[in-house]
């Protein structure tokens, strides 16, 4: 079967594999397609992303749909031909933080296409995927592979939202328009946020948020505006750091009024990393953090069928597996991309 495996930074090979074989309670899913990531854009430009670095050849990907190929003898619900979104998450269910409901912190997770463990869980990217049957979602037929493949970073948003607290009625930045920022734009304005204002460097992302509904797009650039907001204690009352640099962070907690909330979603580089603690100080912010995801997954697939929420203008550009490299070329360019899918060959 081929497989996208990358074995060090901007080597990324289309192998042959031996196809997976299948245990009690689990599915063979065929990949039909899969999203392009900013966690598989760092491990292809940089080897790493944040604190996780490539130790071994890694299989890139986490952002999967495809439709069942076979099924374990105790399977039940999941037919051949049935198409399915996957949930690359899978948590042991037995630690501490799972049995307090809490899966995406949990102790043991395999997550797909992660460096975050050694050995290295391998990803999506490939002809067939093996899972425990319960990350497989079904979708209905009229919901495209592409659009299924959304539900990972959706959920994303959808946590990072719910951590943000309530938004009925507030004033929302969020720092960093790709396709993260950008679903949680979506997310913020169906969760009742008054006004949303977006900062980034790149043309093509604020006019994507522009036509999403943003109110104001920003260039990161313009430093009198960005400066303007910090006046007076600062202006927002929830400020979402979605770019993962450390300068995004540090306007996030600028921007921020007084007693407002702070959630850092990017994910900053390696080590440590400079922090404006004196403004969660002095201002009495709160400062959360947001990590993946949990139950949002299934609330994602509920979304994207029920149309909930419209995809179609963040999914930019489309490759077969065979020119993943390609692929990868045009999703690191954020002027040219906003959401890189891979299909089957």
């Amino acid at each position: 079967m081929f497989a996208a495996v990358l074995h060090q930074a901007k080597d990324l090979r289309i192998e042959d594999r031996e196809p997976p074989n299948l245990a009690p309670g689990e599915v063979k899913v065929r990949f039909r397609a899969g999203g392009i990531c900013g966690s598989d854009l760092a491990y292809y430009s940089k080897g790493k992303t944040g604190d996780f670095h490539l130790r071994e050849p890694l299989i890139l990907g986490h952002e999967m749909a495809g439709e069942v190929a076979e099924v374990a003898p105790d399977v039940e619900g999941l037919p051949v031909g049935q198409p399915v979104a996957v949930n690359p998450s899978r948590a042991c269910g037995r630690c501490d933080y799972c049995m307090a409901g809490l899966e995406n912190q949990c102790l043991n997770m395999r997550f797909l296409g992660s460096a975050s463990i050694f050995p290295h869980m391998q990803g999506a990217f490939r002809e067939y995927l093996v899972v425990p049957a319960r990350q497989c979602v079904p979708v209905p037929e009229h919901v495209s592979f592409a659009e299924a493949s959304m539900a990972e970073p959706l959920a994303v948003s959808l946590h990072a939202v719910r951590r943000a607290g309530p938004l009925l009625g507030e004033e929302v930045l969020i720092v960093g328009c790709g396709p993260i920022g950008a679903l949680v734009l979506l997310v913020a304005r169906q969760a009742g946020a008054r006004r949303i204002t977006v900062v980034d460097l790149a043309e093509k992302a604020r006019e994507t948020a522009l036509g999403l509904g943003a109110d104001e797009a920003v260039d990161g650039r313009d430093e009198d505006r960005i400066a303007a907001w910090s006046r007076n204690r600062g202006r927002f009352g929830v400020a979402i750091e979605a770019s993962g640099a450390p300068a995004g962070l540090d306007t996030a907690l600028r921007a921020a009024r007084a007693r407002g909330r702070v959630v850092q979603l990017g994910n900053l580089p390696s080590g440590q990393s400079p922090v404006s603690a004196n403004l969660v100080m002095s201002k009495e912010l709160e400062y959360r953090g947001s990590f993946r995801f949990a139950e949002e997954y299934a609330l994602a697939v509920e979304m994207i069928a029920g149309r909930r929420i419209d995809l179609t203008p963040l999914m930019t550009h489309r490759f077969p597996v065979r020119d993943a490299d390609q692929a990868f070329q045009v999703a690191l360019d954020r002027n040219q991309s906003m959401k890189v899918h891979l299909l089957d060959l």
